[in-house]
């Protein structure tokens, strides 16, 4: 009895999952391709975190660039692609120009003349 209503039906049980079930395979991936895969997420943040700015959409709306669509086209974008999108983006100006660095310059000076380390407006 035993036999026939818990030996046998577990036996086809256990031979019919070990017929549908595939042995997992497992290999070795290089330490470039875990690389690329993090450079990649970490390439593609900065690039979205830059064209995220207030600024940078005003502008892409003045050209009659979407920012849906940029987000979109940035994730069918290649590795290099990637690579040199954010190479170009680290070379333009973060903006404020020339009138900014003389602003920063003149706020410098005026700290450095009040504590007393440089005597430069008494000249004047």
């Amino acid at each position: 009895m035993f036999r026939k209503y818990i030996a046998t039906p577990l036996l086809v049980g256990t031979l019919a999952a070990s017929m549908v079930v595939n042995p997992a395979t497992a290999s070795i991936i290089s330490t470039q391709q875990a690389l690329s895969a993090d450079m990649r997420a970490s390439t593609e943040a900065d690039i979205r975190a830059s064209l995220a700015r207030d600024d940078v959409r005003q502008a892409m709306q003045q050209l009659g660039v979407d920012p849906a669509d940029a987000d979109t086209r940035i994730a069918s974008l290649s590795d290099a692609e990637l690579l040199r999108m954010q190479g170009e983006l680290d070379r333009l100006p973060a903006g404020g120009g020339a009138l900014a660095v003389i602003g920063v310059v003149f706020v410098v000076l005026l700290i450095l003349e009040l504590v007393g380390v440089t005597n430069i407006f008494n000249r004047i």
